[in-house]
C-alpha cells in the first residue's frame, strides 16, 4: 500500500476567537469561583460548537480554536517534564504595546511527560470529528526554536545555562521532547500537525532585535542555522503517513505585530532546508515582503499564503486576493500553493480585534477564492 501525505485542504491556521462564557469560566476559575471540572465542561461544550461550525464552514481540517489555552505557545511548554511558568516582569514589545510577562523557564533536565494535557486535548477533537464525520483533526504546537527562544529571553538564559552549560545538550533535549511529543500525539490519531513559530521573526527584523538585546541573544547569532537544526532535529523519522506543516508568524496579539521584513534573509535555510511538507506563511501586507523568496521553496513542498488578514474586521477585496494569487504563481506553480489566513484570530486568549461574526466572513471568502482557484 502506498502512504500518502495529506492533502492541504481547506483549513485555518489555528486559533479562533474565544466564547463570551468561556472567557467568564477561565476568570472565575482563576478566582477559586469554580473548579478544573467545571472550567473543563464549559470548554467541551464550546469546542463542540466550534467544530461544528467550522465542519459548516466547509472546512476539511478543524481545531479546537486553541480554546484550552492562555497562549498559543507557553501552555504547551509549561507540559514538558524540566520547564515551569514563571514572569519576566516584561512581556514582548509589539508594535502598539506589550504582551503579558509569562514565561517558561527551564526548572530540569527537559523531557516529554506522557501526561501532557495537550495529549487528553487532542484525543477529544479526534472524538468529535469521528463522531460528525466529514472532518479531519489538526493539532498545532509551537516549534521547537519557538521554545529556544523563550529559554533564552533575558534571565530565562541564566537558568537554561544551570542545567545546559553545553548548549548541544539544550538541543538534544528540546529535540528529543519534541519528537516524544508528537509521536504521543500521532498514537492518539494526529496525522496533521503544525508547528507555530515566530522564532524566524528575530532573523526578518533587524531593527527589533537591536531594540531589544536584553530579551534575547540572536542578535549574537550569525545565522538561523540554531533554528533549522532544531527543527529538522525534532521532525526527524516520523511516520509516513504523517504530515508535518509550519506556520511562520511575525506576532499576534490584539491585532497588533511585532516583527516586519521579508523571507529574503531566511529562505536558504527555512525554505530550502527545514523538512516540513507545508508552510503557512504570513503575507497579508507589505510588512511580509514579495513573493520572489518562494522560488528557493525547494523539492515538491507547498505554500499556503496568508493574504487574508485576521488583525482587521475589514473584509479583503477578493479581485486583489487573486492576483496577488497569481502573482505568487510566478514563483511557485499554482498546484503547490494555497490560500488562508495569515494567522489565527486569537493566538492569546483576549484575541483579535475583530466579531465572531467577522472572523467567520473572512473564511468564507477564503473558502470561495480556493473553490474558484483550485
Amino acid at each position: 500500500m502506498t502512504i500518502t501525505k495529506q492533502k492541504i485542504g481547506f483549513q485555518h491556521v489555528g486559533s479562533f476567537l474565544r466564547p463570551a462564557d468561556l472567557k467568564q469560566a477561565r476568570v472565575d476559575f482563576e478566582a477559586g469561583k469554580i473548579d478544573q471540572a467545571a472550567l473543563t465542561a464549559v470548554e467541551d461544550k464550546d469546542i463542540r460548537e466550534l467544530v461544528s461550525k467550522e465542519k459548516a464552514a466547509g472546512l476539511d481540517y478543524v481545531t479546537d480554536g486553541e480554546f484550552r489555552r492562555a497562549y498559543w505557545h507557553l501552555d504547551f511548554f509549561w507540559g514538558f517534564n524540566g520547564i515551569e511558568h514563571n514572569h519576566l516582569g516584561g512581556g514582548y514589545n509589539f508594535h502598539k504595546t506589550e504582551s503579558r510577562d509569562d514565561s517558561a523557564i527551564v526548572s530540569g533536565k527537559i523531557s516529554f511527560n506522557p501526561n501532557h494535557p495537550f495529549l487528553k486535548h487532542f484525543a477529544f477533537l479526534k472524538s468529535l470529528t469521528d463522531e460528525i464525520g466529514g472532518v479531519l483533526p489538526k493539532q498545532t504546537i509551537p516549534a521547537p526554536g519557538q521554545l529556544y527562544a523563550e529559554l533564552v529571553r533575558g534571565e530565562n538564559e541564566a537558568k537554561t545555562k544551570e542545567f545546559y552549560p553545553n548548549e548541544a545538550d539544550l538541543i538534544a533535549d528540546i529535540q528529543k521532547a519534541y519528537h516524544d511529543a508528537i509521536i504521543a500525539l500521532y498514537n492518539e490519531g494526529a496525522r496533521t500537525i503544525q508547528l507555530d513559530d515566530c522564532s524566524w521573526g528575530f532573523f526578518l527584523d533587524k531593527d527589533y532585535v537591536a531594540r531589544s538585546t536584553d530579551q534575547n541573544k540572536y542578535d549574537s547569532l550569525d545565522t538561523p542555522q540554531v533554528l533549522l537544526d532544531l527543527n529538522n532535529g525534532a521532525i526527524e523519522n516520523l511516520p509516513d503517513d504523517l504530515t508535518i506543516n509550519t506556520h511562520v508568524c511575525r506576532g499576534n496579539f490584539r491585532s497588533d505585530y511585532i516583527f516586519s521584513g521579508g523571507y529574503d534573509t531566511v529562505a536558504d535555510y527555512l525554505f530550502a532546508q527545514e523538512n516540513v511538507d507545508t508552510y503557512f506563511l504570513e503575507y497579508d501586507s507589505d510588512r511580509a515582503g514579495g513573493f520572489e523568496p518562494l522560488a528557493k521553496v525547494s523539492g515538491d513542498k507547498r505554500v499556503v499564503l496568508g493574504l487574508v488578514t485576521t488583525k482587521s474586521p475589514e473584509l479583503e477585496d477578493r479581485q486583489v486576493i487573486i492576483d496577488r494569487i497569481k502573482e505568487a504563481s510566478q514563483y511557485l506553480p499554482l498546484d503547490r500553493l494555497w490560500l488562508s489566513t495569515q494567522c489565527g484570530f486569537a493566538s492569546t486568549e483576549e484575541g483579535n480585534e475583530l466579531t465572531d461574526e467577522q472572523q467567520w466572513a473572512k473564511l468564507k471568502l477564503v473558502k470561495s477564492i480556493i473553490d474558484e482557484i483550485w
